[in-house]
């Protein structure tokens, strides 16, 4: 499929317990800056609202981009649906981070379309973006890991579970808890091994120790009218990362940037949507160049 001067091929991964990893990459035209991976957030999937107007964007700045289904998120390329509600269920952090570093591995290794890009910036959106620092932290860590260049998050949380007792003690007893889906009318679950992942070792999942351990430039992106997630939690992380990173707050933005989904690509694109476009793309090339 072509889009002007940049091209889009699908392809697959295996992901964490051998679950399909589903993908879209969108090719330059010309010679490629790097990469750019997205990430999307919880219930979300790599079509969702303005992730493939991000990706359409960055490859007309001369990026290869990855945007791409977390192999528990439940979703396939059939975006009417959460198709596998029982990997929904069991998702993990631990999960989307081994995701994150087989994508990432197969982009430096020329696995997916575009080639061989060592060099990268991970963007992610809400929990995608609690993911990508996650990650980004424990490749520190771990030998023969990618370390991205500079990483993006937008309306990301600065903790990785937003329970209250209550609602932890009963996904300890009942093994799950029910979180429907407005988009879908699915009754979707969260299972007890995400709860039981965080509570073995929560400094391992913990976005604020995470900002502050890896060594990239990090963009906090946060919109000011969230009524999702507290723009408080963009100026923590953004604290927590010290020189390494910088915030910038949207006025008059909501947890999706005021975009619409599906937002079709004849459509208008909201002006906070494409601020967030433009301050996410001007940074990785930032980022790639240095």
């Amino acid at each position: 499929m072509s889009e002007g001067q940049t091209t889009v091929q699908r392809w697959t991964l295996a992901g964490s317990d051998e679950q399909t990893i589903h993908g879209n990459t969108h090719l330059p035209g010309g010679g490629a800056a790097g990469a750019m991976l997205i990430c999307h957030g919880f219930k979300g999937y790599k079509d969702y609202g303005f992730f493939p107007a991000l990706a359409r964007a960055a490859a007309r700045r001369g990026m290869v981009v990855h945007r791409f289904n977390f192999s528990h998120s439940g979703m396939t390329d059939r975006i009417e649906t959460f198709e596998r509600p029982d990997l929904f269920e069991r998702d993990t952090w631990g999960r989307q981070i081994k995701d994150l570093m087989t994508v990432a591995a197969a982009c430096r290794d020329g696995q997916l379309p575009g080639g061989a890009q060592p060099m990268q910036v991970w963007f992610g959106h809400s929990r995608g973006g609690v993911t990508a620092l996650l990650t980004a932290a424990r490749s520190v860590q771990t030998t023969g890991a990618v370390r991205p260049a500079g990483l993006v998050t937008a309306a990301a949380p600065c903790i990785s579970a937003a329970l209250s007792e209550q609602e932890r003690q009963r996904l300890r007893q009942q093994g799950f808890v029910e979180s429907p889906s407005s988009r879908t009318g699915q009754a979707l679950r969260i299972g007890r091994a995400w709860l039981d992942e965080i509570e073995a070792d929560p400094a391992a999942f913990d976005p604020l120790d995470a900002i502050a351990r890896f060594e990239c430039p990090a963009l906090v992106v946060h919109g000011d009218e969230d009524q999702t997630v507290p723009v408080d939690a963009a100026h923590a992380l953004a604290e927590a990362g010290a020189v390494r990173a910088r915030v910038v707050v949207i006025e008059g933005a909501g947890h999706t940037f005021n975009c619409p989904n599906p937002l079709e690509q004849d459509q208008p694109i909201p002006a906070a949507t494409d601020r967030l476009i433009d301050l996410s793309c001007d940074f990785a090339r930032q980022c790639l160049a240095e």
